[in-house]
């Protein structure tokens, strides 16, 4: 195979609400996987520094290392193959971002090759449609509002809204109002709080019925006791899911946030959301701001895992172009691509 790794930096429409100063580009690598035969698969590194702490030189760094490593090798014809060649790739360089790539362009050759999706390769001929939740920054509660009623009448069961700022009542009191007491509103800190603060602030925002606290503060042990806590409070973790799966003694909470580019891959995911539940912990699936083969990735992923809470893949709307067709939600709703691989007419988009 002969691996080539491009830098995209695409525009983002809105990223959050990003504070003065933040970039309002997204860095994407893209990997392309091509065999003897003129066969081509690919792949998406996605490192956000600001999430992850892993830079796009690293991440590229990674991939040539990968790229050396997958040189000369025949393309894979099956998964055990292809676990073959991501382990060659992890003993030259573990990072999880770049072998997400690897892991992705190899399922992708393997699928074109044999004509299938990568959710039928990965057993689930008829996935089940994954149900999302729309995300709300940390905006003004008066336009948190309208973005609430507005993804309330395009179809979303359940809302991520930003907390950790001065405002949190507020915006939550005014997203409860918009939606009524059915939807689901997960409140997502981003480890805002610490240990003496986070007790106090989960309190006053559980008052507006708030399905789950995600990554309510940083470090295993301060979420555990956490946790332990407020046992009536469900909490998550999301930056530190990783963590908490390399820790593996016991459940800290009550979830982890997986995704892709953390857990080196679709079989990464899969594998990650296995040991997940084996210790107690629901699972959900959630995006690093991925292009369209990341979220395809995602998808495909979860239609073996099958998450057991909303998951946070309807951020292409984030970016400053047009949504892939296959990638689109229909009331809340999204399925795995069709298609050969990752899926049809995904790379027009990069």
């Amino acid at each position: 195979m002969i691996a080539t790794a491009r830098l995209i930096n695409v525009g983002l429409s809105d990223a959050l609400r990003p504070t003065a100063g933040s970039p309002q580009l997204r860095p994407l690598i893209l990997l392309r996987l091509e065999t003897s035969d003129g066969l081509s698969g690919h792949g998406e590194a996605a490192p956000l520094e600001a999430y992850d702490g892993i830079s796009t030189e690293r991440a590229l760094a990674a991939l040539e290392r990968h790229q050396m490593v997958l040189k000369g090798r025949p393309g894979p014809t099956d998964p055990s193959e292809l676990r073959e060649a991501v382990a060659a790739c992890v003993t030259a360089d573990p990072l999880p971002q770049a072998l997400a790539a690897v892991d992705m362009a190899l399922w992708d050759l393997i699928g074109r090759r044999s004509g299938l999706s990568v959710h039928e390769l990965l057993g689930a001929s008829d996935p089940s449609p994954i149900p999302l939740n729309a995300t709300i920054g940390a905006v003004a509660p008066a336009e948190a509002a309208a973005e609430a009623a507005a993804a309330h009448e395009a179809g979303f069961e359940a809302l991520k809204v930003k907390v950790g700022t001065p405002d949190d009542r507020q915006r939550l009191k005014a997203v409860r109002e918009a939606v009524g007491p059915d939807m689901l509103i997960r409140a997502d800190a981003n480890g805002a709080w610490d240990r003496l603060t986070a007790p106090e602030r989960l309190r006053a925002l559980a008052r507006f019925d708030i399905e789950l606290f995600e990554e309510p503060v940083h470090g295993l042990e301060v979420t555990e006791a956490l946790a332990r806590g407020l046992p009536d409070v469900a909490v998550s973790l999301d930056e530190s899911a990783s963590a908490a799966l390399a820790h593996g003694a016991r459940r800290l909470c009550s979830a982890l946030c997986l995704k892709v580019s953390a857990s080196g891959g679709i079989s990464g995911l899969i594998a990650d959301a296995a040991r997940a539940r084996e210790l107690g912990y629901e699972v959900y699936i959630a995006s690093t701001l991925d292009g369209p083969l990341g979220i395809a990735a995602a998808l495909h992923a979860a239609a073996v895992v099958r998450p057991d809470r909303h998951c946070g893949l309807a951020t292409l709307g984030r970016f400053d172009r047009p949504v892939p067709t296959a990638l689109q939600p229909t009331n809340g709703l999204i399925r795995a691509p069709a298609g050969p691989g990752l899926g049809d007419r995904l790379l027009n988009w990069y």
